[in-house]
């Protein structure tokens, strides 16, 4: 690597520290690292399970989402538990 790109790279480091990911203006952001974030889901019992859904239905389960003020996660986990109970 040249020495102008080790510079800039060194730059983007430093400006990352500088400003918490996620963060806006006059939020305080809670930033939990992801091996503390894997420890309390596994706490929870929270299993990672990813799947490929349609374009349409991924819409169709944000727009429940934010309009019964639910976590996505919270959300897709009660559909399927009603869809299993049945």
């Amino acid at each position: 690597m040249k020495k102008t790109g080790m510079a800039k790279s060194d730059a983007k480091k430093l400006m990352g520290k500088m400003i918490a990911p996620g963060a806006g203006f006059g939020k305080a952001a809670d930033v939990v690292d992801k091996k503390e974030q894997r420890k309390r889901d596994q706490e929870l019992g929270l299993v990672p399970f990813a799947v490929k859904l349609n374009g349409d239905l991924v819409q169709q389960l944000h727009t429940q989402s934010k309009e019964r003020e639910l976590d996505m996660n919270q959300l897709v986990a009660e559909l399927l538990a009603k869809g299993l109970a049945t």
